[in-house]
């Protein structure tokens, strides 16, 4: 499995990859998750959507710098490869993409409901910076330093 920059052939992937991971949570977060309202033949072109293939493309991260931290933006896998640790290894890539980039932390947000994500996020080091209000979500920060 390799971890590269995702490509314009990539996007109808990268799209159902997000749609049909996030789409249990729309329920029970009581709005539609961000990241499928967003603009992937954009964020592709920008060079922000980083895949994780076997084969087929399996999982993908959306990164974005922010001043000196690596904002993680996105993180989906699809369904029938979860479980699999795909997400872990899209994470690790992340931090070594903002130590490679000399970074001094990383950051994201999700929301209060997925608390398995917070959990997970908290697994691998990072730490709750705050909540707030966002269009109707509830928005947990955190952050994790290099």
């Amino acid at each position: 499995m390799g971890i590269r920059r995702a490509e314009a052939v990539d996007r109808a992937a990268v799209e159902t990859i997000v749609r049909t991971a996030y789409e249990p949570w729309a329920e029970s977060i009581g709005v539609v998750p961000l990241p499928m309202v967003a603009d992937y033949g954009d964020l592709i072109e920008r060079g922000r959507v980083h895949v994780l293939e076997n084969g087929e493309v399996d999982a993908l991260i959306v990164l974005e710098t922010d001043g000196d931290v690596l904002l993680v933006e996105n993180v989906a896998v699809r369904p029938d490869r979860q479980g699999r640790g795909l997400g872990r290894r899209l994470m690790a890539f992340a931090e070594f993409r903002a130590r490679s980039l000399g970074l001094s932390a990383l950051r994201l947000y999700t929301n209060e409901k997925m608390v398995s994500n917070i959990g997970l996020y908290e697994s691998l080091g990072y730490r709750e910076t705050g909540r707030e209000a966002l269009d109707g979500r509830h928005v947990v920060h955190m952050r994790k330093q290099l």
